[in-house]
């Protein structure tokens, strides 16, 4: 399997999108602040696994949708 970094991320806007909540609201919840989600968002860091489970189900995605396996 091929996991692109551009990839992820571009699949992440779009969830993020999707789920109807603001970048605001999204970084609230996962209790970081907001750069820190921008920086997800733009490839520059990646959050750890823990994070990334609560951010799947914070904006209601499975993360098979994220890193491109379904």
């Amino acid at each position: 399997m091929n996991f692109k970094a551009e990839q992820i991320t571009k699949n992440l806007k779009r969830e993020i999108e999707l789920s109807g909540k603001t970048k605001s609201e999204i970084a609230k919840e996962l209790g970081i602040s907001k750069p820190t989600l921008s920086q997800y968002l733009s490839g520059k860091i990646f959050p750890s696994l823990t994070t990334f489970a609560r951010l799947c189900e914070i904006i209601d995605c499975s993360a098979d949708e994220i890193l491109g396996l379904k």
